[in-house]
Order: C-alpha cells, then sequence, then structure tokens
C-alpha cells in the first residue's frame, strides 16, 4: 500500500494509533508510523511482559498481519513476536488496548502465529478503512 505521507490514509493511521494509545492511557511519546511498504507502526508500551521482565514491551501493526505484542531482542535489533491479535486488520482501538492489557497482565489472548489478514498491495478498503479515521483538514489548520 502506498501511502501520501499528507493524504486521509496515512492521516487516519496516525489518529488510529493515538486512539489506541489513548485507551492505554499512554503520552504519545513512544509511537511511530511508517508509510513505506508494507505500512507499519510502533508502540512502546509501559511495564513488561511475564517471562520477559528484562525486556522492552512494544505493540506494533502492520498491513499484513494487524496487530502483534513483541518484545525488545537481546541484541536490540530485532522485535520478537510473542502474540498477535489476529481477526482484523484494523480492530477497535479499545480492542488493541484490551489485548495489550491482557498480555501484560499474564494472560496469552491472541495467537502465536501471524495471521494472514492481507497481502500488501492488495486493492481493497483498508485505505479508505484508515482514511475514516483521519481529522479533517480544516480540524489541522492550526497545528504546526
Amino acid at each position: 500500500m502506498e501511502l501520501d505521507p499528507h493524504g486521509a490514509p496515512a492521516r487516519g493511521l496516525r489518529r488510529y494509533v493515538r486512539l489506541v494509545e489513548q485507551e492505554l492511557g499512554l503520552s504519545g511519546h513512544g509511537s511511530c508510523v511508517h508509510l513505506d511498504p508494507p505500512v507499519s507502526a510502533y508502540l512502546a508500551l509501559e511495564g513488561q511482559l511475564p517471562g520477559f521482565e528484562d525486556r522492552d514491551v512494544a505493540l506494533i501493526w502492520d498491513e499484513e498481519h494487524g496487530w502483534a505484542v513483541a518484545v525488545e531482542s537481546r541484541c536490540g535489533e530485532d522485535l520478537l513476536v510473542v502474540s498477535y491479535l489476529g481477526g482484523s486488520v484494523l480492530p477497535a482501538p479499545r480492542v488493541v488496548a484490551r489485548f495489550a492489557e491482557r498480555l501484560l497482565a499474564g494472560d496469552l489472548p491472541g495467537q502465536p502465529e501471524p495471521p494472514h489478514l492481507r497481502l500488501a498491495g492488495t486493492e481493497d478498503d483498508l485505505s479508505a478503512r484508515l482514511g475514516d479515521y483521519a481529522e479533517p483538514v480544516e480540524a489541522l489548520a492550526g497545528v504546526v
């Protein structure tokens, strides 16, 4: 999926990630969105996962597999996925937050294998669905 950095789908993805952050009560300073295919997002979480107390935890999203919770590897380069949410590539922000909260609490929701929700570059409604999350351009006029 190719996203124009200023287009509605890219703005929508950034807002969607912010909504997930808000559901988790996070400050919004530990996330990033990558618009190069495959489109993805990273959201640092507070706390540790049971069994991985010495590793940082993150929620990650990509356009093919949707959301997952991962821990930083010991070498600091790769992320090790612990569980994929599955079900939908773009679930409601509250569903994503509940998934992360359950994992941080020691539950094992989701699935260990990556779900194949879509292929990058597939012509479908994901761009439109992301665009639905975008704030109108007029609302951003005062933002620098």
